[in-house]
């Protein structure tokens, strides 16, 4: 039967039958390791029972209503649990309901907010390059990713960038303070470039997502680009929409440096997959100016849906509950170790980096020089459709500003025991030797 529906391009993929803890199966049976978590979502594993009940649960008495007409308990619940897990000051939730809402929303608030300061003339928001920050054309205007957006340049207002803290490709060693310092010293010379007066924030994923994978900033990094943000007035606000959740060790990802933003955006994991769900969490006299000057000009229909509230409260409750933050710690070491180790068999894995289970790999011809795999190999596509046939779910992008190099996303639900990262490293290892086969780069195994 020919598709109705239509993505990014023509691949088809088996259909879904069902899903269950780390795997999927098709309706022929095969079964899959999801070791990606869907894109970096399905944080606690597929149908879970205790989300899945509260969900029932809270279908029994509602599954709308709409925010201008009611205030929901599942509402009132999950921003009160959400607020209680944010750093201290970041006291006020929006719900949305996807990554990319949470960033247009968190960008639309800092710029009402100067309003009601008489700051009007600010309106630039900072963003690295490479980055990614949602495909909504406000979201988009802040993405540093080419590909994704040369299409829609003239119908954006486009934002200023700084290099993001690739220590790795540039050379510097990120253990190093002189690093962190010499990247956030782009910060300052670019918001001096631009007038302080009309920049508005500057906004950094802690633990870097798809576009870099799983950058982990250098050492001092986090703490400097914050002294920097308030010596200019300007708002941090911390895209925290694939690290939020527990994925890294800590449920925010800037836990890792006791660094507090201005505005947190989550998602992805909030929801676990099992709803469309994301936030704003924002300082108190931010909202509170806001709404004092006439009110958050914003919204969504979806917004604070009491079935979504519901599930959401529920995967926290079961993070909690199973203790998912310390074993996604825990385990992230391991597999980080394992595919360390893979360098030794793999001379074109040029690194390995993230945290807890936020983890990536990257491919290079040549590991002194960190010159990429040749484009034309496509080396990011041809990896995870040989790791996909083997039942080995990963996740790839272009390290390089979208067009050359070749990285992939190795994160899979924060349940995994040692039997499941065992799974992953066999299965990669065939994927890899396959690959390694089939463009000329000899035979892993063999290594």
């Amino acid at each position: 039967m020919t598709s109705r529906l239509f993505y990014q391009s023509r691949l088809t993929r088996p259909e879904l039958d069902r899903a269950d803890g780390i795997y999927l199966w098709d309706k022929s049976g095969k079964r899959y390791l999801d070791g990606s978590s869907g894109a970096m979502v399905s944080n606690i594993g597929h149908s879970n029972p205790a989300v899945l009940e509260a969900m029932r649960r809270q279908m029994d008495r509602s599954t709308f209503g709409y925010r201008l007409h009611f205030q929901t308990e599942a509402g009132e619940a999950l921003a009160e649990k959400t607020a209680s897990l944010a750093p201290e000051g970041l006291e006020r939730v929006f719900f949305v309901s996807g990554g990319s809402e949470a960033v247009e929303s968190a960008i639309k608030l800092a710029r009402q907010y100067a309003l009601t300061q008489g700051e009007a003339q600010r309106f630039k928001v900072i963003s690295r390059m490479p980055s990614y920050h949602g495909c909504t054309l406000g979201a988009l205007a802040i993405t540093g990713y080419a590909p994704m957006t040369a299409p829609f340049d003239p119908m954006m207002q486009r934002m200023p960038k700084i290099p993001a803290p690739r220590a790795y490709l540039d050379g510097l060693d990120p253990s190093d303070p002189a690093t962190g310092q010499h990247y956030a010293d782009m910060l300052e010379a670019k918001i001096l470039e631009e007038g302080p007066e009309t920049v508005l924030a500057f906004i950094v994923e802690p633990v870097g997502g798809a576009s870099t994978g799983a950058l982990v900033p250098p050492v001092g990094y986090m703490q400097r680009i914050r002294q920097i943000c308030d010596q200019y007035g300007v708002l941090l606000i911390h895209d925290e929409v694939m690290t939020g959740g527990g994925r890294t060790g800590k449920f925010f990802g800037a836990e890792h440096w006791d660094v507090v933003p201005d505005l947190i955006t989550i998602s992805k994991g909030f929801g676990g997959g099992y709803v469309p769900l994301g936030a704003v969490i924002a300082r108190d006299d931010i909202v509170e100016a806001v709404l004092d000057g006439g009110g958050f000009v914003h919204g969504f229909t979806y917004a604070g849906n009491p079935l979504a509230c519901a599930a959401g409260l529920a995967v926290i409750d079961e993070i909690e509950r199973q203790g998912m933050i310390s074993n996604a710690a825990d385990m992230g070491d391991m597999l980080k170790s394992r595919l360390s180790a893979l360098m030794n068999r793999y001379p074109f894995i040029g690194d390995v980096r993230g945290k807890g289970l936020l983890l990536a790999f990257e491919l290079v011809a040549d590991r002194v020089t960190k010159a990429p795999l040749p484009r034309a190999m496509n080396a990011h596509s041809k990896l995870v459709e040989i790791a996909y046939e083997n039942g080995l779910i990963i996740y790839s992008r272009r390290t390089r500003g979208g067009y050359d190099g070749d990285h992939f996303l190795v994160c899979p639900p924060m349940i995994i025991m040692p039997d499941g990262i065992d799974e992953i490293i066999s299965g990669l290892s065939a994927s890899l030797d396959q690959f390694a086969r089939e463009n000329g780069l000899g035979d892993g195994a063999s290594v």
